[in-house]
């Protein structure tokens, strides 16, 4: 199976996933280096995601995307931030229409809860939100301690915005349709009504 990785910083959304080949895209070449070093037989590409997306989305069976979120952080507000405020990068809004409407491979669109209330619905699964064209069970997900670093290092902030390992081999087994060890949690039909 062919899969692309974009955004992949570390890749932590991947670094349980098997039987694959995986391409993935990173822009900073430093962290590029670290994803080769944890996966050597991957394909790392070094360049523009988004860009990437749209000149080789027909080559993938499974197409995994995680853009920047610092414009639709809740951080943002919280009272240590001394930033100004920006306007939304809506990128990740492009991918989404665009694969929903493009795209014949699976797809998972990633990113975290925003400060606002999402554009288009999306199943919400720790502190991440997911856009699909497959359907991805709820599951009971605590995050790891790797979450819980307070320090302001780029270290830790790659380590606190990666995907739990877990929940990204969970969400790649959903779109596998593979049954996974993880604790499902039955969905309540009437929620959200």
């Amino acid at each position: 199976m062919k899969v692309l990785n974009l955004y992949a910083g570390i890749g932590g959304n991947r670094k349980l996933w098997t039987d694959c080949d995986v391409t993935a895209v990173e822009l900073n070449p430093d962290i590029a280096k670290i994803y080769q070093d944890f996966f050597p037989d991957d394909t790392v590409v070094v360049g523009d995601a988004h860009q990437y997306l749209l000149d080789h989305y027909k080559e993938y069976d499974f197409i995994w995307s995680s853009p920047p979120c610092p414009t639709h952080s809740r951080a943002r507000f919280w009272g240590w931030s001394d930033k100004r405020p920006v306007y939304p990068d809506m990128s990740i809004y492009q991918e989404v229409l665009f694969l929903e409407h493009h795209s014949t491979a699976k797809w998972v669109v990633e990113n975290v809860k925003p400060y606002y209330e999402p554009l288009i619905t999306a199943i919400e699964l720790g502190r991440h939100l997911f856009w699909s064209n497959f359907f991805i069970k709820k599951i009971e997900h605590k995050s790891s301690d790797i979450r819980k670093l307070s320090g302001t290092s780029k270290k830790d902030k790659l380590l606190r915005n990666m995907v739990d390992p877990e929940l990204g081999l969970h969400i790649f087994n959903q779109a596998l349709s593979r049954i996974d060890n993880t604790k499902v949690q039955q969905i309540n039909l009437l929620e959200g009504l």
